[in-house]
């Protein structure tokens, strides 16, 4: 199939994701059609075809990106205490999810529209993730810093918790970035039964 005049796959193929980004963060993946994403980009909707093979592939290509990313950037060093590990990541998870709103979105809520194989890849990512924060909250318990009756349900609530965030905050209102990661810190805390340590 021919490539669309002027278009190039290393401009081209990050637009195309970029737009379906915001369309699906924005009307939600099952609303938004291939036509649409090709109207938004400037091709003809056939052009899409030679970047991606359909619309479910692109979710998963956003959704993969977006774990891959945040996997790459979480940083953990087990050497430090539990309690300082802890707020280290509550404050990166927020940090690093703010920049990414639409993104966040879609890794969220669109889970339900991946196909069983695509739900399975992304669930990986995901586990791969979480048991950053359930191993910090594995060795608090063991050194008696954390009173925590299930590690991993209050992963998935700490987790929920933190990126919770994104539905409210708005650089420039009433709380800096750093206010709210202050403030849902000492929430974390308090979840845990840790009542000392900074990083």
């Amino acid at each position: 199939m021919a490539r669309t005049t002027g278009s190039h796959s290393d401009i081209t193929g990050p637009r195309i994701r970029a737009a379906a980004l915001t369309l699906f963060a924005r009307y939600g993946f099952a609303a938004v059609s291939m036509r649409q994403i090709a109207k938004e980009v400037g091709v003809q909707a056939g052009a899409l075809y030679n970047y991606t093979p359909d619309k479910q592939s692109l979710l998963v290509e956003l959704m993969r990106d977006h774990m891959v990313e945040l996997l790459a950037a979480v940083q953990d060093d087990d050497r430090a205490a539990p309690v300082v590990r802890l707020e280290r990541f509550v404050r990166f998870h927020i940090g690093f999810h703010h920049e990414r709103p639409d993104a966040v979105f879609i890794a969220y809520m669109e889970l339900r529209n991946l196909e069983p194989e695509n739900f399975a890849e992304i669930e990986t990512l995901r586990r791969r993730y979480e048991g950053v924060l359930e191993r910090i909250l594995d060795a608090g318990m063991a050194r008696g810093d954390f009173a925590v009756a299930d590690a991993k349900v209050t992963t998935w609530a700490v987790i929920a918790m933190l990126t919770g965030v994104n539905t409210w905050f708005r650089s420039g209102g009433r709380l800096s970035l750093d206010r709210v990661q202050d403030q849902y810190w000492q929430m974390v805390r308090r979840m845990v039964g840790s009542v000392g340590g900074s990083v």
